[in-house]
């Protein structure tokens, strides 16, 4: 026994040569991230082995930028593989980002709660018109309808150093788009109404390069080729799309699917697709369920059925929804699934800021 720990590391000695502490990795191993190679049946001892030392130092580098446990725990599964690693860095760091962004803007605010005077600082952005165009066609089908629920009736702007994301959900779906712009100002959210945002959208047809939005605490205005539209922001504080992201925005999916979305919009509209209805809120919806096999085919298939006869993933979903992220989508899309209960992402292939989110249905 004692020949056998004496090729082993302490607990202690892992920890000075990581730099993780002794409480952090008697938590890892409770969690199953980080296991030790022997713990001693009689007093508990953990023991380590050599080769164990990389893993914990990689584990102490992700604690330290925040890197949440799931992401950790892909991470080691994942450490032989750079370009998997590589990703979830990437997505983290974007949630990093936008942590800071969300933070100056709330500091923002909280100046302006202070000195009323700084209210009237106003952010004025250029951007093509062109990609503000389809940005709102990539979020509009997302707003909500619901009269009860107000602060859903709209598309937010969030504004940001170098572009502007447009967010809109009705809770059963949500869709975020993004356009670069040059931006002169501070970071600015605005809840646009619907109503407007239609009347935006008809201002950008025709030819013309540019459009300027300017944003202000009571209004937002937008020129384009000597037509002006100006509106007041709905004053609702707007759901945290990244925290109804949840998950989407942290780690990889588990399948990413090409699809030809006008392909698959043909096959859901098709005469002998397979569609069941479920009643919420007193209304029918069609339900059609999109199958993976083992091999990673996408195909429709029975949404009735109990479980899938070729024992694959199954994903229920509303066939409205799914047909209105496919429109807003285009024609070359990446279908992002992780289970039959995860939300399910439709992404446009070429831009990886436009997406939608669609919620699952039971089936």
């Amino acid at each position: 026994m004692a020949a056998v720990e004496s090729e082993l590391r302490s607990i202690g000695e892992l920890a000075r040569a990581s730099g993780l502490t002794v409480s952090a990795l008697r938590f890892y191993d409770r969690t199953g991230v980080l296991t030790p190679a022997r713990v001693d049946p009689v007093t508990g001892y953990r023991w380590y082995a050599d080769d164990q030392v990389g893993p914990a130092r990689l584990v102490a580098g992700l604690r330290r930028v925040g890197m949440p446990l799931a992401g950790i725990a892909e991470a080691l599964r994942h450490r032989r593989h750079p370009a998997e690693v590589h990703r979830l860095l990437d997505a983290h760091l974007r949630r990093l980002e936008d942590g800071l962004a969300d933070a100056r803007r709330e500091l923002s605010r909280i100046r302006s709660l202070i000195d009323p005077e700084e209210t009237t600082v106003t952010t004025r952005l250029v951007l093509s018109r062109t990609d503000l165009a389809a940005a709102v066609d990539a979020v509009r089908f997302a707003v909500g309808a619901d009269p009860d629920l107000p602060v859903l009736s709209g598309v937010l702007l969030e504004v940001e150093a170098a572009g502007v994301h447009l967010v809109a959900t009705d809770r059963h779906r949500l869709a975020v788009a993004r356009v670069d712009a040059t931006v002169d100002g501070p970071p600015v959210r605005a809840l646009v109404p619907v109503a407007a945002v239609d009347e935006l959208r008809a201002l950008l047809d025709g030819d013309g390069a540019g459009a300027e939005v300017v944003v202000a605490a009571d209004r937002v205005t937008v020129a384009v080729a000597g037509r002006t539209l100006t509106t007041a922001p709905l004053p609702y504080d707007f759901p945290d799309h990244r925290r109804l992201l949840g998950a989407r925005l942290g780690a990889a999916p588990a399948y990413r699917i090409p699809v030809d979305g006008a392909a698959l919009r043909a096959a859901l509209t098709a005469d002998d697709v397979r569609v069941c209805h479920q009643t919420h809120d007193g209304v029918a919806h069609p339900v059609v369920a999109l199958g993976l096999d083992h091999g990673g085919e996408l195909r429709l298939v029975d949404p009735a059925a109990v479980g899938d006869p070729d024992g694959g993933l199954r994903v229920g979903l509303n066939r409205e929804y799914l047909l209105d992220a496919l429109d807003a989508g285009g024609s070359q899309l990446v279908l992002e699934l992780d289970g039959p209960i995860t939300p399910l992402a439709v992404r446009r292939a070429d831009d990886a800021h436009a997406f939608s989110v669609l919620m699952p249905v039971r089936l």
